[in-house]
């Protein structure tokens, strides 16, 4: 079952013993736990809300609470939510309690009443083999809450925009969208934080969305790849003076331009094989949200410029690393050598 279909039968159909939200998309996993809570009455203080956590806690002690009669709750249910079943997966944790399935496996075949038990798997996937997750996996209704598609993530959050009542131009739509990664928990705090600011007019422009979002050591790369390969040598030398104010080190920034010019000049070559931006993902293994930035970038610069500024930040890389320059000095000289080329 998706998200969206698992929230309406959570408010609107009796509820299950079992569930298995399974996906990493955190945002989507905090609204199905909402939806459990606001179903039956709860608080996170309420007595018949009870977490545990498979990575400190024993699952035997899942039994025992759902083996207990609710205090207050509504449809006389308690809401047990067992968070990182790390266990139903092939994934090992050398510090995690062994865990005893013995006990909640009788308890598959006659699950109480009047306990709802909602496992939170943050994974991709499950390790299918081992028997307890066969177990619960045919006991439980089970929920996706993995990661949108780029297109379904954009649909959300441009949705989400026009029910906020904000008013913006596809321009601004489209800043947001980039200011908040296609990151569905991050774009709906901006965009509370964007309605409390708004006011009576809900007009939004890009300025405020460049004032009200800070920008991610990520998106800051980003435009500096910008100014160094469109030779804009003052807006660079600012930028990078601004981050050295916040801390970053030089060898690190240097370190994540390289990063960032070696997946232009795949995205260009690729591009130019004739890959579309689904394959360019696949065969780099990177966010298909990152692939369309590289390929909107890599179209503007020849690959004579981005093998240049390239070449130019291995040599940085060494001659830092080798102690022959300074490592600040070497940036700058790097920015204003990116601009001779224009």
């Amino acid at each position: 079952m998706d998200a969206q279909s698992a929230l309406t039968a959570i408010k609107t159909q009796p509820l299950a013993s079992i569930y298995l939200v399974l996906g990493k998309e955190q945002y989507l996993q905090d609204k199905i736990r909402q939806a459990f809570m606001e179903r039956l009455q709860l608080t996170k203080d309420d007595l018949d809300l009870v977490v545990f956590d498979m990575e400190q806690d024993y699952l035997n002690l899942v039994v025992a609470e759902a083996d207990t009669l609710p205090l207050f709750s509504s449809e006389d249910k308690r809401l047990i939510i067992v968070e990182n079943p790390f266990f139903l997966t092939a994934e090992k944790k050398t510090a995690a309690p062994e865990h005893d399935f013995a006990d909640f496996l009788t308890y598959l075949q006659h699950p109480a009443d009047t306990a709802v038990i909602v496992f939170v798997a943050p994974y991709e996937k499950l390790d299918e083999r081992k028997k307890i997750t066969k177990a619960i996996k045919k006991a439980a209704t089970v929920i996706e809450a993995q990661p949108l598609s780029e297109k379904d993530a954009t649909v959300y959050l441009k949705r989400s925009v026009e029910n906020s009542g904000l008013v913006m131009d596809r321009k601004t739509l489209d800043l947001f969208i980039q200011l908040t990664d296609l990151d569905l928990a991050k774009g709906m705090r901006e965009l509370e934080k964007l309605v409390l600011y708004a006011g009576a007019d809900k007009i939004i422009t890009p300025e405020i969305l460049l004032a009200l979002i800070p920008k991610t050591l990520d998106h800051n790369l980003f435009d500096l790849t910008n100014y160094l390969l469109t030779g804009q040598t003052e807006a660079a030398l600012r930028l990078y003076q601004d981050l050295l104010l916040q801390g970053e080190e030089t060898i690190k920034l240097n370190a994540i331009l390289l990063s960032q010019l070696r997946l232009l000049l795949q995205t260009q070559i690729l591009m130019k094989q004739g890959n579309q931006q689904s394959n360019i993902a696949s065969i780099l293994g990177v966010h298909p949200y990152r692939v369309k930035l590289a390929m909107q970038q890599a179209r503007r610069f020849s690959l004579s410029t981005l093998m240049k500024v390239y070449d130019q930040l291995i040599e940085n890389d060494y001659l830092v690393k080798t102690g022959k320059m300074d490592k600040e000095l070497l940036f700058e000289l790097t920015i204003l050598e990116a601009a001779d080329q224009f």
